[in-house]
């Protein structure tokens, strides 16, 4: 019966912990959420090959910055793991550690590297890119 009671009365405090008002979220935590969506939708494009999401999620010279680097292959895959996101007034830094691998007519190419990614304007868009450039491969 103990056993009972005490089930009992932790279900009815989880219950009401969960029927309380949600927290809201950061001006900071929505940012860098939204930094975190516009690389990948740039990395799903650039893997598809798609320059036209490429450019609706950039800056003219964003957009510069990712075409003057590309190389011809026939497959890769691309993955991002986000280290830091620094918010200013004017730009988000988005700091990310990659992973790639590239097919081109039977070689394969692997490199890893770390980017920052500089975004600007509202709704944020991929303004330049520091360090290592993932979509400026294979070499």
């Amino acid at each position: 019966m103990k056993r009972l009671v005490t089930a009992s009365l932790i279900l009815l405090a989880f219950i009401a912990s969960c029927t309380g008002e949600a927290k809201k979220v950061s001006q900071d935590s929505k940012t860098a959420t939204e930094a975190f969506a516009v690389a990948e939708a740039v990395k799903d494009a650039y893997i598809k090959g798609d320059m036209k999401i490429i450019e609706n999620n950039t800056t003219r010279d964003g957009y510069r910055t990712i075409i003057s680097g590309l190389k011809k292959f026939d497959t890769a895959e691309l993955s991002f793991n986000p280290t830091r996101v620094e918010i200013n007034r004017d730009t988000t830094l988005l700091h990310e550690t990659w992973k790639g691998k590239w097919t081109r007519g039977g070689d394969v190419f692997e490199e890893r590297g770390t980017a920052v990614f500089v975004l600007k304007e509202r709704p944020l868009k991929m303004d330049n890119i520091l360090r290592s450039n993932p979509f400026r491969f294979p070499e």
